[in-house]
């Protein structure tokens, strides 16, 4: 996948689908985010650049637990894209 706005748009819509609130906000994050659970809401470092911002997200997709069922037929064969790409690049690093 290519760290592009558009792209990065997609997984912002994509998160508030499943309930959760994207802020971009200055703060000390040791990770670049921070996940506040009890109000679903993801605070990302707004100093990241679009890549990092992208990185950031299909992290916090990764922890929070999605069940693709949950949404719309378009928004799974994203996210189930998104979750193939991530795997793929896993097992590179890893090989």
């Amino acid at each position: 996948m290519k760290y592009t706005k558009h792209n990065l748009k997609k997984i912002e819509e994509l998160l508030k689908t499943i309930g959760y609130e994207v802020r971009f906000e200055k703060g000390n994050f040791q990770s670049g985010y921070c996940i506040v659970e009890s109000r679903k809401v993801a605070v990302v470092n707004k100093f990241f650049d679009t890549e990092g911002r992208t990185n950031v997200l299909l992290d916090i997709l990764s922890k929070i637990g999605v069940n693709p069922d949950d949404l719309s037929e378009e928004d799974a064969k994203f996210f189930n894209k998104l979750i193939l790409k991530q795997h793929s690049e896993e097992e590179k690093t890893e090989a």
